[in-house]
């Protein structure tokens, strides 16, 4: 009993010393900032993935082709772009990437998607009701998107030992929405090697 006893005390003694010895500590970082804590699909990749294709898009001839028959900057809209990769990966972040770098290019212009238009919508609908007639906003005043940019996201994996090797290829599309036709085709690949280290006392 007494042997029980002092083997419990030991026990408890050594739970007490190895939580006092766990510290938590937080570091804030640049947003901007490259965090790799495993070889999973991150915002770092996201955000220049969607800086990269779309610079890489609209250096295509088909803006300046557009422009010169219409006199006026292609109207652009987002479509989905499908995760068929390993990782569980948050499009809706990707799709925003992709729409503040087009945004912000001054080569084209940019549609709201569909849930941002069906909520502007219901607004206009309201003000037809509750504002005054010269602040109302008119119905059927949209303007239609010339093109829309969709994709896909896939990756392969494969592990040996301590290493794992995962590759990630994403891959965007312009698309007339009149003809159907593709006016811009590209991917991105990204690679990673992650190493597992065994930690010893």
């Amino acid at each position: 009993m007494q042997k029980k006893i002092g083997f419990g005390m030991l026990f408890v003694c050594g739970m007490v010393l190895t939580s006092g010895c766990a510290t938590t500590s937080v570091a804030r970082l640049e947003t901007e900032q490259t965090v790799d804590l495993s070889d999973r699909w991150n915002d770092t990749d996201s955000r220049q993935t969607a800086a990269e294709m779309v610079k890489e898009a609209l250096g295509r001839p088909w803006v300046d082709n557009f422009q010169r028959k219409n006199n006026k900057e292609p109207m652009v809209i987002v479509g989905a772009v499908l995760n068929k990769s390993h990782d569980h990966i948050p499009t809706e972040t990707f799709t925003k990437d992709l729409e503040r770098e087009l945004t912000n290019s001054g080569r084209v212009t940019f549609v709201a998607s569909k849930d941002e238009r069906e909520e502007v919508r219901q607004e206009r609908l309201e003000q037809q009701t509750n504002s005054s007639e010269e602040t109302a906003k008119g119905l059927g005043k949209e303007i239609a998107a010339d093109y829309m940019l969709k994709g896909v996201i896939n990756s392969f994996e494969e592990e040996a030992g301590k290493e794992k090797y995962k590759y990630f290829q994403v891959t965007l599309e312009m698309i007339d929405m009149e003809k159907n036709t593709k006016v811009w085709f590209g991917d991105k690949k990204i690679k990673k090697l992650m190493t597992r280290k065994k930690f010893g006392f």
